[in-house]
């Protein structure tokens, strides 16, 4: 006889554990399991690049819920084993053991693997990825001895693990290959304000910067080779270019996808039985205007968390929440509410001089997104701009004398008005 399990969940990150507790919370009375390729029970992942690895918070203080939470929610956790096939004709899955488990409703949560260098020395000691604790915790056993950081990747892992070690007080060198950092998720305002604070605390930002090689001695990296010929040394090289989202073992069985496994309204991905959350989940979003697109955030891992337990007990509900991040770097707060993608202006509201401001995007006159840098209230109010998508001039929202929230009032005001 096979273990079997009315909800078995994959992965042990934020979708998985929410998963977990949710059905819980709405007093789902079937048997749940949550498979985990890692040894430790579920915890945060954005502290990995900010607190943890700086040390301010140690790993029980991470933990997403404490470890007698899930004994006592009667939640199985088996920990340290990978789900390699599914076969879902028969709801069963393979581990890596060769093992099986069989399951009643199958929720896939299994996040992404870091994208790694395909370079020369790409695998060599000294070379890491900010992903899991382990990760963070060789990169931390390795500290004392690096006097030279080179962080590949200016997107907000990057940054934020610049950030870390800076404060901790290592020369970090970060190269990014586009013309500007955060070049995939915000506007060129917001990237030349954090070119500059980071420059500011000693970072040296490579732009346009390519890697022929990692430069290797003895088996370790000891360098950066650059595609201009330059070799940076370094001992400590950090890689954020992104995630392989972890689908394999579903589309090996049929299921729809590619970059990611593709989920309808309810998160049910074309397999019967089979759901599918988080950053491996492509979905079509009203905030991408209908595009089919991956969420790399632990609120995207949450909500769709939400919206499987409430359909496994029986309550369904649309996905449809506004996308929001965050990122933490010295100290500034950076909050973002909806999806920049394809606008056609941008207002900056506040002075960046300042260093509390925020970045408004618009798509045909509408607001669709805020990267608000130490302004929470924009960000607040901000968020009802971008659910109703409130028509606005730049004029509007660069008056700092009125509140975004007024903005809104008064943009239904007009709204009903002209309706009446």
């Amino acid at each position: 006889m096979i273990d079997r399990y009315d909800a078995l969940i994959v992965g042990g990150g934020h979708g998985g554990a929410q998963v977990a507790a949710a059905l819980r919370q709405r007093k789902f009375t079937g048997t749940i399991a949550i498979v985990g390729d890692e040894p430790d029970p579920p915890y945060e992942r954005p502290p990995l690049s900010k607190e943890y690895l700086a040390r301010e918070k140690d790993f029980e203080r991470i933990l997403i819920r404490p470890r007698s939470f899930w004994m006592e929610r009667d939640v199985t956790l088996r920990l340290g084993q990978r789900v390699t096939s599914v076969a879902p004709e028969i709801h069963i899955v393979t581990l890596q053991d060769g093992s099986t488990l069989g399951y009643g409703t199958l929720i896939w949560a299994a996040g992404g693997s870091p994208r790694r260098l395909t370079c020369s020395g790409h695998h060599l000691s000294g070379v890491h990825s900010v992903r899991n604790r382990a990760d963070v915790d060789r990169m931390i056993s390795e500290l004392p001895g690096v006097t030279r950081v080179v962080v590949i990747g200016g997107g907000y892992i990057g940054l934020e693990a610049a950030a870390v070690l800076t404060k901790l007080g290592k020369p970090v060198t970060v190269l990014e290959a586009q013309d500007r950092v955060l070049a995939r998720v915000a506007g060129e305002q917001l990237s030349r304000f954090y070119e500059a604070e980071h420059r500011a605390h000693g970072v040296d930002i490579r732009l346009n910067a390519l890697v022929d090689c990692v430069v290797e001695q003895d088996g370790a990296a000891v360098g950066v080779r650059l595609g201009s010929g330059e070799i940076l040394s370094c001992e400590m090289i950090i890689v954020g270019i992104g995630i392989v989202p972890s689908v394999g073992p579903l589309l090996n069985a049929g299921a729809v996808g590619g970059n990611g496994v593709q989920v309808d309204e309810f998160c049910r991905t074309s397999l019967a039985g089979v759901y599918a959350i988080g950053d491996c989940a492509a979905h079509a979003n009203s905030f991408a205007d209908g595009a089919t697109i991956r969420l790399e955030s632990v609120q995207n891992a949450n909500d769709q968390a939400s919206i499987v337990a409430k359909a496994l007990t029986g309550v369904p509900e649309a996905y449809a929440t506004v996308p929001w991040f965050w990122s933490n770097q010295y100290d500034l707060k950076l909050q973002t509410v909806g999806l920049s993608t394809n606008y056609d202006q941008v207002v900056v509201r506040g002075e960046p001089a300042s260093r509390a401001f925020s970045v408004i995007y618009l798509r045909q006159g509408r607001v669709i997104a805020l990267d608000c840098v130490n302004m929470v209230k924009d960000y607040v109010q901000g968020r009802g701009l971008v659910i109703e998508g409130v028509a606005v001039t730049p004029e509007q929202l660069q008056d700092r004398t009125v509140s975004l929230k007024e903005i809104g009032l008064s943009s239904a005001s007009n709204v009903k008005s002209v309706l009446t």
